[in-house]
């Protein structure tokens, strides 16, 4: 991530934004429970907002600085973080009742990573188990923000298909002007 990609995914604008529209959403989608998983948090503003209201929340983050600034900052409290690489989760199946990822599947470097990313995502959720998540619109000043970065936009309208590949059914996608927010669950048995 460069400097002023993470700058604006630290800043205050941003938490407000999470707080006041993005978790909203994210909540009335996931059960709230005890084991949640969360992929790629990067600064942790994402992970501020969603500890608050699981029971435990394990964050994976693959670039390690964030991982260790997040775990230091965060030790002692219902959040575990692990510097690991989300396609190839150091998890057992069936291990987390829910997962979030927000504003981060474009930083995978292709959509088969991604969808390797998805399907692991898939395998540590319980039947049952929901995925949410959030990912900006490709837009001119949107990749102009990630000049130098990782960016392959995710596209919402092959996302529904991406993800029962993957292992998720019940999928919804939203979209506007900025993004699109994304929903689906594992089969039941």
């Amino acid at each position: 991530m460069n400097e002023i990609h993470l700058q604006q995914c630290a800043s205050a604008e941003w938490a407000q934004v999470f707080e006041d529209i993005i978790l909203p959403w994210a909540l009335t989608e996931m059960e709230l429970t005890d084991d949640v998983l969360e992929v790629g948090p990067g600064p942790g503003v994402t992970t501020d907002g969603l500890r608050r209201h699981v029971g435990r929340l394990t964050a994976v983050e693959a670039d390690e600085e964030l991982a260790s600034a997040l775990a230091a900052r965060l030790a002692g409290t219902n959040v575990e973080v692990l510097h690991a690489d989300a396609t190839d989760l150091p998890f057992d199946d069936d291990r987390f009742t829910a997962a979030a990822c927000f504003t981060m599947l474009h930083h995978v470097p292709s959509p088969e990573l991604q969808d390797r990313l998805l399907a692991e995502v898939a395998r540590v959720l319980r039947p049952g188990g929901v995925l949410v998540g959030i990912d900006s619109a490709d837009t001119p000043e949107w990749r102009e923000l990630h000049v130098g970065d990782v960016c392959v936009p995710v596209d919402p309208a092959t996302l529904g298909e991406r993800l029962a590949r993957a292992g998720f059914a019940d999928s919804q996608i939203n979209t506007n002007e900025f993004g699109f927010r994304f929903s689906a669950r594992v089969p039941q048995g």
